[in-house]
């Protein structure tokens, strides 16, 4: 997976949103493609959600700006182009299921936000986050024996 499409509305606007925006934060620092994506009328109001972008994520799409909401699939593809990654390589987060659906429809991972420690945990999974904070730690214990001489390969 090389993009995150998230859903501002009831995923990262709730109370326990610290959490995802950390899990956005991450995954963003590891090379991944963010965006946040909206069915936001768009306008001036839409501001406040477009200075999201460069500052917390890579791009936001407001369905206003763009003259399509979801579920249409049109805006799905159009915010996988804007991160120039395919839809297949995406993985997009919504509290409505047919949000979620419209999603999986052009080829994008779906997952059906509930709440924000268990979204946490299927991003860890489905952007295999496990296995690379092991092999960080592994590459840190590398490090550490050659800074000081050893040979091991840890």
């Amino acid at each position: 997976m090389r993009g995150l499409v998230v859903d501002f509305g009831g995923v990262l606007d709730g109370p326990d949103a610290a959490v995802l925006a950390g899990a956005v934060a991450d995954l963003r620092a590891r090379g991944v493609r963010t965006a946040v994506l909206s069915n936001d009328p768009g306008g001036p109001g839409g501001q406040v959600l477009r200075d999201l972008g460069g500052a917390f994520v890579d791009a936001v799409v407001l369905s206003g700006d763009v003259g399509a909401a979801k579920p249409d699939a049109r805006i799905y593809r159009h915010v996988a182009e804007v991160l120039g990654v395919d839809p297949g390589q995406c993985v997009m987060v919504d509290d409505l299921a047919v949000n979620v659906r419209g999603a999986v429809a052009v080829g994008m991972v779906g997952v059906h936000h509930v709440d924000a420690a268990t979204t946490a945990a299927e991003l860890r999974i489905l952007f295999d986050l496990d296995r690379v904070a092991a092999a960080g730690r592994r590459g840190t214990g590398v490090e550490r024996q050659s800074e000081t001489g050893g040979t091991g390969t840890g």
